[in-house]
């Protein structure tokens, strides 16, 4: 079978498989493209280190700004979403994959080239994640609720570990419509200002594919200043009753 043939058919079944935010090489077991990320790691960890441990950052678009925190107890993810955000990895890109009543999809290299267009959702750095859904003591972490920020990934027969993809993420629109994806997906952070953003975008109109027809673009993601300033003060405040505690007890 031809590399033709097999690209129309893995976008036919991604666009059977409405209800599963994937990347579109899942659905054939094809190999993510190598795409090395040349990233001043250096800076962006030292940027890293200024943050609270559940930071937020904005989401600039040119429909809107959405705020999210990230979560800490689920750290490969926050760490390498910090990491890419904060060297400037998703300045440009675009929300690729968008259904109304779903969730809206983006993250993926790709989106910055329109004659790439037949292989978005197939991009991401050389690497995967892996998966973040269950706490030590096998519960689930977290839920597919309004706003929740996720990683997309392939699919189980191709993923059976449901490693998460390098960049690729999803904010939910419709919680109804993901509670399937619980404990299938990881849920790395939520959304704490501009729902209203996601359903403007959820609503925008698509091709056959889900692309939205006028193109929504990730301007940039980057720390929120003044929410992470307060975070930083909460946190420490936290910390010195912690320690205030700790020395009445030795007492």
């Amino acid at each position: 079978m031809n590399k033709f043939v097999c690209l129309g058919l893995a976008l036919a079944l991604v666009c059977a498989c409405k209800g599963r935010p994937q990347e579109a090489q899942e659905a054939s077991g094809a190999e993510e493209p190598a795409q090395e990320v040349k990233l001043d790691t250096v800076a962006a960890k030292k940027a890293a280190s200024a943050l609270p441990q559940e930071p937020v950052f904005a989401i600039v678009t040119n429909k809107g700004t959405i705020k999210v925190k990230l979560y800490k107890d689920t750290p490969l993810h926050r760490d390498n979403f910090e990491k890419l955000a904060l060297a400037g990895y998703y300045d440009s890109l675009l929300f690729h994959r968008v259904i109304d009543g779903f969730m809206i999809q983006g993250g993926d290299p790709f989106t910055r080239d329109s004659s790439k267009i037949d292989q978005w959702g197939m991009g991401g750095p050389k690497y995967t994640i892996p998966a973040e859904i269950f706490g030590a003591d096998s519960t689930l972490l977290h839920r597919h609720k309004k706003g929740a920020l996720c990683a997309a990934r392939r699919g189980d027969l191709a993923n059976p570990f449901r490693e998460s993809s390098g960049s690729q993420f999803y904010l939910v629109q419709n919680p109804d419509a993901c509670t399937h994806l619980d404990s299938a997906y990881t849920v790395f952070g939520e959304t704490v200002a501009g729902l209203n953003v996601i359903d403007k975008i959820a609503r925008e109109r698509t091709d056959r594919f889900d692309r939205p027809l006028s193109p929504v673009v990730i301007r940039s993601i980057r720390p929120d200043e003044e929410l992470n300033k307060k975070r930083l003060e909460e946190e420490q405040n936290q910390n010195d009753l912690a320690q205030n505690s700790q020395l009445n007890l030795t007492e």
